[in-house]
């Protein structure tokens, strides 16, 4: 972005007289005042701490401007800053004008899991032919999404927004500050059950993404998941279905595993040949939406193999590492639900190794009451004969020790540990490893595995 105060002043309607700064130049924003780039206007936002504690710090970092909410008295008047009634309103007020003069086509994509890969599948296709932004990281909510806006350059042609949510009007209020073209919904699963109490209030909240969507645009959707085939009957705009089912507009015609890449055909272009570079079959399905986006956007097959087959993923995601002794690592420890957690479970146990399979799984969270009987149910996937040993981590993971257990899962080969036990967990898994070996990491963030990854992979 690039903006004069005054022009960002007026967008936000701010309160007061800015004419002595109505020429600064802002390039960039950020809530961050530790890691702001020279020229970026600071928004500072109420959370565990005050942001306006540290507006000082920001402009000592190099920001142009900053935010001023007017409930807090002004002390600074030596700085340009802008006064208005609520920071984070004017975040947003800020990103949606920003959208709207650079007038991009719009594509926000959500699902209980396969998001963030999804998105990074999209911007590769799209990036091919057009001038592509996409969501850093997970910056997927009613802060992150703004952001994300105003990052844009002035030559962006599609932006490709990740919408998480945990709650219902989320989506609601993120698709309507966007106005998408394009929305796609991957799948529902139980990732945050604990705030809706079943699939079906989770398929609910995933349909707010259609709240905002153009009258002439589209919804993609994962076409084999019953909760969405009998929602999407009731909206307008068109829409268009991926899956594994003959029924669905885009469907594999065949699949390959081959450990760490896939491969794959497709309805649309049966002689074409299609690979993923990572594991698990289920990522096939997030390519095929990444597909029907692209086909929405004209970008030839030619294209969109290239763009599969050389597609960056997010940090944390499904990343193959190898240890200080050699053992292979697969690290996906940014998030986890039971869907996640099963489909890379059965991955895992599919794929050839020398010498043990060994999975390492911290607590799921935001389950609530059905916690217990979730983290249980991955026993399903975690056979002694193609997993030989389990570490477990976190109050919630006890439920799998004990049905582990009550199955007959050796237990000798399971290695339990409380959320603060992760040192003594790494020092463990260390003195265990060979080479010959294939370690699976997988949790919610919350359980910061991402310290143990660091521990033991080869630097």
């Amino acid at each position: 972005m690039k903006m004069k105060l005054a022009e960002i002043a007026r967008a936000i309607n701010a309160q007061n007289d800015i004419s002595k700064w109505q020429d600064v130049e802002v390039t960039s924003v950020s809530f961050d005042s530790r890691h702001l780039e020279s020229g970026a206007l600071f928004i500072p936002l109420q959370g565990a701490h005050d942001g306006h504690q540290y507006v000082e710090t920001a402009f000592t970092n190099g920001a142009a401007a900053s935010l001023w909410a007017s409930d807090h008295e002004v002390v600074d008047h030596d700085h340009p800053l802008l006064v208005v009634t609520d920071p984070l309103k004017a975040l947003q007020q800020l990103g949606k004008y920003y959208l709207r003069k650079i007038n991009p086509m719009v594509v926000a994509v959500t699902g209980s899991n396969g998001k963030t890969t999804t998105k990074d599948m999209i911007a590769s296709i799209l990036s091919t032919q057009l001038n592509v932004t996409k969501t850093y990281a997970n910056f997927n909510n009613e802060i992150g999404v703004p952001i994300t806006l105003l990052n844009m350059e002035a030559n962006t042609e599609v932006v490709v927004v990740e919408m998480g949510m945990d709650r219902f009007g989320q989506l609601d209020f993120l698709s309507k500050l966007v106005s998408p073209d394009i929305a796609v919904i991957t799948m529902i699963g139980e990732a945050h059950i604990e705030f809706f109490g079943t699939r079906d209030r989770i398929a609910d909240a995933k349909m707010e993404i259609v709240n905002g969507l153009k009258e002439d645009g589209t919804l993609v959707f994962n076409g084999d998941e019953p909760l969405l085939n009998e929602r999407v009957k009731k909206i307008t705009q068109q829409t268009v279905r991926f899956g594994r089912q003959l029924s669905d507009d885009f469907y594999a015609t065949s699949v390959t595993d081959k450990g760490r890449s896939i491969d794959f055909t497709v309805n649309e272009w049966p002689d074409e040949q299609f690979t993923i570079p990572m594991v698990g079959e289920y990522n096939v399905n997030n390519a095929l939406a990444a597909i029907a986006v692209g086909k929405q956007l004209h970008i030839t097959p030619k294209h969109m193999k290239a763009a599969l087959a050389n597609v960056e993923l997010t940090e944390n995601r499904a990343e193959w590492f190898k240890s200080t002794q050699g053992a292979q690592i697969l690290s996906d420890v940014y998030n986890s639900n039971p869907t996640a957690a099963k489909q890379v479970l059965k991955t895992i146990s599919a794929m050839p190794v020398k010498g043990r399979r060994i999975a390492v799984l911290g607590d799921m969270l935001e389950l609530g009451d059905a916690a217990p009987r979730l983290h249980a149910s991955l026993a399903d996937q975690i056979d002694p004969a193609k997993i030989q040993e389990v570490y477990l981590v976190g109050s919630e993971m006890t439920a799998l020790r004990d049905k582990l257990l009550e199955d007959g899962y050796p237990k000798e080969v399971i290695h339990y540990y409380q959320a603060d036990q992760l040192d003594l967990l790494t020092a463990d898994l260390k003195a265990d490893l060979t080479d010959q070996d294939m370690v699976l990491l997988k949790a919610s963030h919350g359980i910061h595995l991402e310290n143990v990854l660091a521990a033991i992979k080869e630097q």
